[in-house]
């Protein structure tokens, strides 16, 4: 019986820490017991694809609620407020804010100066526009079930791709937001978070939801994404901050619809 509580205690703080991520990174209410040390929030980045699996699964159940009702283009667009609502616009803030410092700024303190002013400039009102209009776009060329499952499938998938960076990068601002989260994981940190996205895409693969072509494509094509925007900000920054991880996630989103639509 004694050998048994630590494994329960063990197994209670890993749900501790999902729930942790969950509060985070969406708005939705935790249960009470849960509590809080700063410790955790740092521990919680394993499950950051886990929180995508929740946010997709909205976002998807919204969009196959509207399109019995709606024309495909109106089911995306509900879909995609819905998903905004619930994680309260933080990763299209931090991509509208990359936008903005990666464009504007010259030296890497002009552009960490930039990319924490609360004012939203020229760079990253059209780019965040455009990315949402390239999302919906894409999503509402695609069939209805293809939708579903690629929202299923690109939020985790994209959170998993900007937590690589809090696996091999340094964080490169003194305070922020996400400093408590963004301190470096480790090899085991990280295999929980990939075995979360892995779980999802076989299952996907092995039903046949999506073809093996579609998901080799939009997973090809996140990768891609991802890589590009992480080297700019190596390059701009020496590392990365939470507006990179928020540009990561959302570039990295787009590029796996667009990869599933190129193969469709």
């Amino acid at each position: 019986m004694s050998s048994s509580m630590p494994a329960l205690g063990r197994v209670v703080h890993q749900v501790r820490l999902f729930f942790i991520a969950v509060q985070f990174f969406t708005r939705l209410p935790i249960p009470r017991w849960v509590g809080f040390e700063a410790d955790w929030l740092h521990q919680s980045s394993r499950y950051f694809p886990a929180v995508g699996m929740v946010v997709g699964t909205v976002a998807a159940a919204v969009y196959a609620a509207a399109q019995m009702v709606w024309p495909p283009v109106v089911a995306v667009l509900l879909s995609t407020v819905a998903g905004i609502y619930l994680t309260g616009a933080f990763h299209e803030d931090g991509f509208a804010d990359a936008c903005d410092g990666l464009g504007g700024g010259v030296t890497k303190q002009r552009v960490l100066e930039i990319m924490t002013d609360s004012r939203i400039g020229a760079y990253g009102a059209i780019g965040i526009g455009l990315l949402l209009a390239l999302k919906c776009a894409t999503l509402s060329s695609l069939p209805a079930a293809a939708v579903i499952v690629s929202l299923l499938l690109g939020h985790p998938l994209s959170r998993l791709a900007s937590t690589v960076l809090i696996w091999k990068l340094d964080y490169v601002k003194q305070e922020g937001k996400s400093k408590p989260l963004a301190q470096r994981m480790s090899n085991a940190e990280f295999a929980v978070a990939a075995v979360t996205v892995i779980a999802v895409w076989g299952a996907i693969a092995l039903t046949g939801l999506l073809s093996w072509r579609a998901l080799a494509a939009g997973t090809a094509a996140t990768a891609l994404a991802a890589w590009w925007l992480a080297r700019k900000c190596i390059r701009r920054l020496g590392g990365y901050t939470g507006d990179c991880l928020g540009a990561i996630q959302q570039l990295s989103e787009v590029a796996f619809y667009l990869g599933v639509l190129a193969v469709h």
